[in-house]
């Protein structure tokens, strides 16, 4: 997330939270859809999505709200902790049995050896924003960006502008007790972490290394020694247009350090976006002629909630030294001010390409990565893990804010978000633009990134709820390209992009506003695979845990081949290959998208499933050679099939099943 919907201790935080303006629609009407249950083995179910779509008329509430689903289930809901309640949940990590989930207050460790029934292992109270989390081995990293972030974790925060107790940058706590996480490093970056990604070389056992993406303004050098916020043309030293690199030495983590930052953004010019849409073009000027505040952020304009200017209006009576409510003088001061405070807090309005990324997805497998960097979609080349060379930019006019970044699991497609708004503005309005807010997806052909094709959860939210894209990851569907993606208000979407240029919605999750009166924060920050479960990061409700239900458009053999796939640990910005392990599931799985395409006949079909049954219900010699002379046959089919590759992945699957 681009800005946080909280003050946080800092008179800073108010930009953030002038971003989340309310609209005046509401949502009354109350409807649910069921999960499609199982059918009988080789029953294609329905491939139509309920009309009208379910998600559109929920009622609302914090923790009552309506719920829609289809194509999945909901396995359970469980609430913050006491004293995270009221504060901002962000991103997930994943370390076996257990979730960390960041917050903005600290971080809470969650067991879902019963995904039915989390429990908190840990609270770990230790403010700063938005303590996004990774962890490897026994180490958990967390981001800090914020001025209040204090490193003994306290809550008063640092009210000096310049003062040793404050922490902007990466936190390291060792977890070796998972329930008693200990601190043992903090490395000081100029312009903090508002994320990072955790590079796990597998050419260097001994170290791992972490991409430090900060898009605060440069602290001063008083603060911290060599932070320069000149343009890189003006001092070679500047501490904007490059990321940092920080080398985690896995034997002494305690000497964790940065060892290089790349300036991977040399050379781009400012890209062309879109402007304002049309409900926001109608809201401000109804918030002006209501005599609202209205701030120009980052060259959108934007309108100050209420309480926003209350405070702000009451600093001004305090500075001059008055009591009592604000005068019309007051007011006037205050939209005179506004201009320079905005540019002291994040910087004048330039013209140039990006300063930095918002998120970086490593794939070490492939050695690749993608970076979602403010106006561009990077290719990086991370082979070398200290010195990531970016190989391709694109650019487009309808992305405002690219935000994250997700391969296929072969690496020849590139996902990206788009994060218009911020993700604190309702940006999923009928009247939106499905191109807005959504996500892009281009081809990997060898250096190159070829744009195909654009994905928007396709159900319209209200303008009482903060919508657009953002965090998610891959489902192993083995054959498939399928994620699922948070949408904050507009719940989590599942969807297939396995045809670029043609994606399909096939399963989502919804729940009514966080109140139908006024812009609330709240919604799915992130959710992602692990270990057959799909876990959802809720802003304002607390932990969300899903299962996939088989349907027409995915089968239950599909499922359970996802499902063998087991992972140790997760950070999706470090991103695994999927590897299946060879199962009659998978195998099954095959067969089923074989009649999904229509790639062998109807009789062809049942005779493989006939014989994959006969060869599970035998053993030794007896199912090695069914399997074996399945598999020669499937050999023969791929060549008069319109689906010639699937047949082939099939008989290798079949084979492989054979020499188990």
């Amino acid at each position: 997330m681009r800005f946080v919907h909280q003050a946080h201790r800092s008179k800073a935080g108010w930009v953030a939270l002038a971003i989340c303006s309310a609209g005046a629609c509401a949502r009354t009407a109350a409807t649910t859809a069921s999960s499609i249950g199982p059918t009988p083995a080789g029953t294609m179910m329905s491939v139509a999505k309920p009309d009208p779509d379910p998600r559109v008329g929920l009622r609302a509430g914090l923790f009552d709200a309506a719920q829609a689903t289809w194509n999945l289930r909901v396995v359970s809901t469980t609430q913050p902790s006491e004293k995270f309640k009221g504060s901002t949940n962000s991103d997930l990590a994943f370390l076996s049995n257990y979730v960390i989930q960041g917050n903005y207050n600290g971080y809470q460790i969650w067991d879902i050896s019963n995904p039915s029934h989390p429990t908190l292992k840990e609270a770990k109270y230790c403010p700063a924003s938005q303590s996004d989390v990774s962890v490897y081995k026994n180490l958990l990293f967390v981001s800090a960006e914020g001025s209040s972030g204090r490193i003994d974790c306290g809550d008063e925060g640092v009210k000096d502008p310049v003062s040793t107790a404050r922490i902007r940058g990466i936190r390291i706590f060792d977890i070796s007790d998972i329930s008693n996480p200990k601190n043992i490093a903090n490395v000081q970056t100029c312009r903090g972490s508002h994320t990072h990604t955790v590079l796990v070389d597998p050419k260097d056992p001994e170290n791992v290394y972490v991409y430090v993406s900060g898009s605060s303004s440069v602290r001063s050098a008083a603060e911290l020694p060599g932070c320069v916020s000149d343009d890189p043309d003006k001092n070679p030293n500047s501490a904007r247009f490059r990321i940092e690199v920080i080398k985690v030495p896995l034997a002494h983590p305690e000497q964790a350090a940065i060892v290089s930052s790349p300036r991977i953004f040399n050379d781009l010019a400012e890209v062309k976006r879109h402007g304002a849409a049309s409900a926001d073009i109608a809201e401000i000027a109804a918030a002006r002629a209501r005599g609202d505040f209205v701030a120009t952020i980052f060259g959108q304009e934007m309108v100050l909630p209420s309480f926003i200017t209350k405070t702000l209006l009451d600093s001004v009576v305090a500075h001059r030294g008055g009591t009592g409510a604000p005068t019309k003088a007051d007011s006037a001061t205050l939209r005179e001010a506004l201009p320079a405070m905005v540019a002291k807090m994040v910087g004048p309005e330039e013209h140039h390409g990006p300063t930095q990324c918002h998120d970086i997805t490593v794939y070490p497998a492939i050695g690749w990565a993608g970076g979602a960097c403010e106006g561009y979609g990077f290719l990086l080349d991370i082979r070398d893990p200290a010195h990531p060379v970016r190989v391709a930019a694109v650019s487009d006019s309808n992305f405002s804010y690219w935000h994250s970044a997700t391969f296929n699991n072969d690496g020849t497609k590139l996902l990206f978000s788009d994060e218009w708004g911020g993700g604190g503005q309702p940006k999923c309005r009928a009247s939106d633009p499905k191109e807005w807010g959504a996500d892009a997806i281009f081809s990997v052909v060898g250096t190159q990134l070829k744009f195909q094709g654009y994905y928007k959860m396709p159900a319209p939210q209200t303008a009482q709820e903060n919508c657009v894209a953002h965090n998610g990851s891959l489902i192993p569907i083995p054959g498939r390209d399928v994620m699922v993606q948070a949408w904050y208000q507009g719940g989590i979407s599942v969807f297939d992009f396995t045809d670029a240029a043609h994606p399909k919605e096939i399963a989502f999750f919804d729940r009514g506003p966080v109140d139908s009166t006024r812009m609330a924060s709240g919604g799915s920050w992130s959710v992602y695979w692990y270990n057959g479960v799909m876990v959802s990061s809720e802003i304002s409700r607390g932990l969300d845990i899903f299962e996939l239900s088989p349907s027409g458009l995915l089968s239950q053999n599909e499922i359970d081949a996802a499902k063998s796939v087991h992972l140790d640990y997760l950070n999706t910005q470090g991103q695994p290959k999927f590897v299946w392990p060879a199962s009659f599931s998978l195998s099954r799985a095959y067969v089923d998208q074989l009649e999904r395409s229509g790639g062998l006949s109807a009789s062809r079909i049942a005779a493989v499933r006939q014989s994959l049954a006969n060869a599970e219900k035998s053993s030794g010699s007896q199912r090695s050679g069914t399997l074996s002379q399945l598999a020669s046959q499937l050999d023969g089919d791929a060549n008069g099939s319109s689906d010639a590759a699937k047949v082939r992945t099939l008989a290798a699957s079949v084979r492989d099943l054979a020499s188990k």
